[in-house]
């Protein structure tokens, strides 16, 4: 067990500002207009003809199935270059991409055992190496499977790719925060 647990489970959750969560849409003509503005959506209603639109936002997650995971840009490219393609680090579902300064592939698998802090206050615990399932063999434009994939991480990896862990004091996560270990 962590040795803050019962400081971790004492503190009130971080909510992230809305303007954190904002979302700007670049359309054909080259404006930029929030998610939220009604001209988006009217301007793409006057584009289909016949069909009603709505844009949802939802709360659930398109990453994996534990409550943090951390994938690093040098394992994305490392699994690329041993089956000789590009992969897009989406394919991987992680919560939080990192890029690590060491320059390898699967760096971020010395993590495990220890704590991160990430960004002003955000701690989370590296439990364990990521277990890979079919999921990654899937480009995340266009579904297209790619059995090399998995089958690369299977054979050469472990069946292992990034790493999971679990939040210690929660924080809101920006993109270019500092991640140092802590004791």
């Amino acid at each position: 067990m962590p040795i803050n647990l019962a400081e971790a489970r004492g503190i009130t959750p971080t909510v992230a500002d809305p303007a954190d969560l904002a979302v700007d849409v670049e359309t054909p003509s080259g404006d930029r207009v929030a998610i939220d503005d009604p001209a988006l959506l009217s301007g793409l209603t006057e584009r289909v003809e016949g069909a009603a639109l709505r844009l949802l936002r939802s709360e659930r997650a398109l990453t994996d199935c534990r409550p943090v995971s951390l994938f690093s840009l040098q394992t994305a490219a490392q699994l690329g270059a041993e089956i000789g393609a590009v992969l897009d680090k989406r394919r991987f579902r992680a919560n939080i991409y990192i890029d690590l300064d060491s320059g390898m592939g699967f760096a971020e698998d010395s993590f495990v055992g220890k704590s991160l802090k990430i960004g002003s206050q955000l701690v989370i615990s590296v439990l364990e190496r990521d277990a890979r399932c079919k999921m990654i063999t899937l480009d995340p434009d266009t579904g297209k499977a790619n059995p090399k994939v998995l089958r690369n991480v299977a054979l050469a990896h472990e069946g292992n790719a990034g790493v999971y862990a679990a939040v210690l004091i929660e924080g809101v996560v920006r993109r270019g925060d500092p991640i140092e270990t802590v004791e």
